[in-house]
């Protein structure tokens, strides 16, 4: 019987490693650039809404890898100016953009508002990377002209980049009992599993999209 040399195996084991390096590196990532309605802000992290998406991403057996880089009280400037730096370190497939209600509880002006995220939304797409933009809106005691005005932001966005659009993320959950913390912003932990279902219709193609490229 014949021994296999300790080069001979060295080499072999090289084939191998170069032969899966394909496999290791067909990981897709989807980086999710939100605020605290994204980072889990009162609600255990393991239940919220992008925990839950990595949840769904890993049992449907796919080889995406979910980064979650949402700040509690981030705005649209303090996500464009973190982006460039994310975008390189993690190299994304895709990108969540939910941003914007902080600035509009703020009463930031809508054109920059939209500013802002068209910087990011340019920024995504320069890297080959595909944005989808989550939406919001805010309450009414704004005024009707700041509100309509701020609403149109995402849309608008959406239309001129032809970018999948969630329209509103907190749907069929703001000023609903028992899904809204008592601070009446924040969605609680009962209301995570209907952000992501918010969510889903509008990434699942894009996610699918992005997973056939790269295969």
């Amino acid at each position: 019987m014949h021994t296999v040399s300790a080069s001979v195996r060295s080499f072999l084991l090289l084939v191998l490693l170069l032969l899966a390096g394909p496999t290791f590196a067909s990981q897709n990532t989807l980086l999710v650039v939100g605020d605290s309605l994204s980072a889990a802000y009162g609600v255990p992290s393991d239940t919220a809404w992008v925990q839950l998406l990595r949840n769904r991403l890993e049992q449907q057996d796919t080889r995406w890898q979910v980064v979650n880089a949402s700040i509690s009280g981030e705005t649209t400037d303090g996500g464009l100016r973190r982006l460039p730096d994310l975008l390189q370190q993690h190299e994304p497939d895709v990108v969540v953009i939910e941003l914007g209600g902080n600035d509009g509880l703020r009463g930031f002006p809508p054109d920059v508002i939209e500013s802002n995220l068209s910087s990011m939304i340019e920024k995504v797409k320069a890297t080959g990377a595909t944005p989808v933009l989550v939406g919001m809106k805010i309450p009414p005691n704004y005024g009707q002209r700041y509100t309509s005005a701020f609403s149109a932001i995402y849309r608008d966005l959406s239309d001129r980049y032809n970018i999948a659009l969630v329209p509103f993320f907190l749907q069929g959950i703001y000023g609903k009992d028992g899904l809204m913390q008592r601070d009446g912003i924040h969605p609680t932990e009962k209301a995570q599993p209907l952000l992501l279902e918010n969510v889903w219709p509008k990434l699942e193609p894009v996610v699918s999209e992005a997973a056939s490229r790269a295969s």
